[in-house]
């Protein structure tokens, strides 16, 4: 074999290496720009996803969580630099800005947050939003813990947070299972300045209000289903709902004949944003997704099937704004747990108190 020959041999794998290189360039740069959201149920439907895909010509990636515990799993265990986009309440995002793991957002690149309601475009009044005067949300969509009620069982619609104490309705409640909701309701309910802060005095008075909530209800849910099948089978009269109106939305196409209120002493609410995360290359792309979000067709979807509020429009029915205590980091999370596992086992007050 001559020494032209035998080169050519030996170079073979080599060319058909740069052959194949080159026929994928055409089909490497059709690749469709990627857009990588974490987000809950129900933000960023399939049929909201392919209407932005078409627009933009991307292909937009979703991961859904399902509680805060696994939102935060899933951003540190990248440092952010999984997803572009996520969606978080602003009681949580001060834990991702301090992690490093969001970005702050320029409102001017978002036109559509003129759309926003006055009381969601001063994003300086709502806390947790603002940090070092910059911007590290857009306010999406929002829930609050009113009551629902069973309207045969009501002459007229309980206005105050402490029906859920009434002892005529003892074994016909339902409240939420959560420490950290649940103090800061008891709060409200004793007429704190704060829900979110207890002073070292405020415990016990605290404690002392949630025994007698748990003497008066009949149990404690975790899930809206959950919620719904109790309030039917067990003839329910008032409910404590932490997932707002999405639960009034399912007792009703359930076929429960219920009302819903805002209690005069104000109640929880959480207001959820879509946030900008350290991983996010294609501002542009990001900055799309998030102007997109806020469009009235997108938006109003929100309502119609979650039974959420947007930030656009005012959703049908009472909201009482200004009786919405937008949710905040608590002063000892684990301690609230922690005392709240205690009270639902049955302890008294000096048990539950106990070191």
């Amino acid at each position: 074999m001559g020494n032209t020959q035998r080169m050519f041999e030996l170079r073979k794998p080599l060319v058909f290496l740069l052959v194949g290189l080159v026929l994928a360039l055409p089909a490497l740069a059709a690749s469709p720009r990627l857009l990588r959201v974490l987000s809950w149920h129900g933000y960023a439907d399939a049929d909201v996803v392919r209407e932005f895909e078409r627009r933009n010509g991307v292909r937009v990636e979703v991961t859904q969580i399902d509680s805060d515990a696994a939102l935060w799993q899933r951003m540190t265990a990248s440092g952010g630099e999984d997803f572009d986009v996520f969606a978080v309440n602003t009681a949580e995002l001060q834990r991702y800005i301090g992690a490093g793991i969001a970005q702050p957002i320029d409102p001017a690149a978002i036109p559509n947050m003129r759309r926003q309601l006055p009381r969601f475009r001063d994003v300086a009044a709502i806390p947790g939003l603002v940090h070092g005067g910059r911007l590290y949300g857009i306010p999406y969509t929002y829930a609050e813990m009113g009551l629902i009620y069973d309207r045969a069982q009501f002459a007229r619609p309980p206005d105050s947070i402490t029906a859920l104490w009434d002892s005529r309705l003892q074994g016909k409640v339902l409240a939420y299972n959560g420490g950290t909701h649940n103090f800061s309701l008891a709060q409200i309910s004793l007429g704190a300045e704060t829900p979110f802060r207890l002073t070292p005095g405020q415990w016990e008075a605290a404690v002392r209000r949630l025994i007698d909530l748990r003497r008066n209800v009949l149990a404690f849910y975790t899930q809206p289903d959950e919620s719904v099948t109790l309030f039917r089978s067990h003839g329910i009269a008032l409910l404590f709902a932490n997932y707002g109106r999405q639960q009034l939305q399912l007792l009703r196409a359930a076929g429960a004949d219920v009302g819903y209120v805002i209690p005069r002493e104000g109640t929880l609410a959480w207001l959820d944003c879509w946030v900008v995360a350290r991983g996010a290359k294609d501002r542009k792309l990001v900055d799309a997704w998030l102007d997109y979000m806020l469009e009235p067709q997108v938006s109003g979807l929100l309502v119609s099937r979650q039974g959420l509020g947007n930030t656009i429009s005012e959703s049908p029915g009472e909201r009482a704004q200004d009786r919405l205590h937008w949710l905040e980091p608590v002063e000892d999370v684990g301690r609230r747990e922690k005392l709240w596992t205690r009270i639902i086992s049955g302890d008294r007050a000096g048990r539950v108190l106990a070191p």
